[in-house]
């Protein structure tokens, strides 16, 4: 047999059997590290083109570390494009006021929630609560509007934030 020394990668024959000796090793090693098999496959069908590109400078020795090496490259510059993708896309949505599919489920969730909570309240808790939050009242004039003291506006606002922060758990993170 031939040394293995003197055989060349850019023949033909020989690329065809490292492809097909390497090509679902390859595949399998992208594939487990993302779980996208497409992704998988277009990175080995890359990596095969760089190896072609480049086979006069390859080894047949130090292919199939090669081929790893460069798969693994690959792999890695389309996860910076992802994280690049994904951070352009977050700034461009918080910029522009963008609403995402997402955003707007647990918007939509948040604001049934949020009602069904207000609905809930006792009712002088939550004439006062509306009265504050929606109305834009202050407390005098809402206690001279029901014709009650200050301090008992300030406790049925007590009661009814009180309250909605128990029914609804996303409010703790907000101002209310």
């Amino acid at each position: 047999m031939e040394k293995t020394k003197d055989i060349s990668v850019c023949e033909e024959a020989v690329f065809s059997t490292i492809y097909e000796e390497y090509y679902t090793s390859i595949r399998n090693f992208i594939y487990y590290k993302n779980g996208n098999l497409d992704e998988a496959e277009d990175v080995t069908q890359e990596t095969f083109v760089k190896l072609w590109d480049t086979c006069k400078d390859v080894i047949f020795n130090t292919v199939k570390s090669y081929l790893f090496s460069i798969a693994n490259r690959l792999f890695l510059n389309v996860v910076r494009h992802e994280k690049v993708k994904l951070n352009f896309t977050k700034t461009y949505t918080q910029q522009h006021n963008v609403e995402t599919p997402e955003s707007a489920a647990i918007e939509k969730e948040f604001k049934e929630k949020l009602e069904l909570a207000i609905a809930n309240l006792p009712e002088k808790s939550r004439t006062v609560f509306l009265l504050n939050r929606i109305d834009k009242k202050k407390f005098k004039e809402i206690a001279i509007l029901l014709d009650v003291s200050i301090k008992t506006v300030e406790n049925r606002m007590s009661i009814a934030l009180k309250q909605l922060k128990s029914e609804v758990k996303e409010l703790k993170t907000f101002k209310i």
